[in-house]
C-alpha cells in the first residue's frame, strides 16, 4: 500500500521535504510522523469487519468468505500491502436466508420450515 501512496504522489508532481521523489519508506515515514491512521484502521472505524468477523456473522467458514467475495457477492476491500481484506458488513438473516422479520410478514401459516426442512 505504501508503494501505491509513493506512485499517487510522484503521479501528481509531489516531492518530499528534501525535493526527492516518495518511495514506500517515505510515505510509511510521514503516516507515522503524522498520526495518520492506516487504511485498514480508517476502514474499520467506518463499520467494515474482518474476515473472521463477518465469517461469524454470517455462519460459515473464512473459506467461503474468500469465496463469496471472488465470486462478487460480497463487497471487499483490500486494506493492507499484506493482502488482507475487509468486508462491508451484511444485514442478518435467519437460517432460512431470509431477512429478520420478512418471516412473520410472511404470516403465520408459512409452514416451510416445518420439521426442520430448509
Amino acid at each position: 500500500m505504501f508503494e501505491a501512496g509513493a506512485a499517487i504522489l510522484n503521479e501528481r508532481g509531489l516531492r518530499t521535504g528534501a525535493g526527492e521523489a516518495f518511495a514506500a519508506v517515505s510515505v510509511q515515514w510521514v503516516r507515522s510522523s503524522a498520526g495518520l491512521t492506516s487504511l485498514k484502521e480508517r476502514l474499520i472505524a467506518a463499520g467494515m469487519l474482518t474476515g473472521q468477523q463477518i465469517a461469524a456473522q454470517l455462519g460459515v467458514r473464512r473459506t467461503t468468505i474468500g469465496r463469496w467475495r471472488r465470486e462478487g457477492r460480497l463487497e471487499a476491500r483490500i486494506c493492507n500491502e499484506m493482502g488482507q481484506w475487509l468486508y462491508a458488513p451484511r444485514q442478518q438473516r435467519s437460517s432460512d436466508g431470509r431477512p429478520p422479520g420478512e418471516r412473520a410478514a410472511l404470516g403465520a401459516t408459512d409452514n416451510s420450515l416445518a420439521g426442520g426442512a430448509v
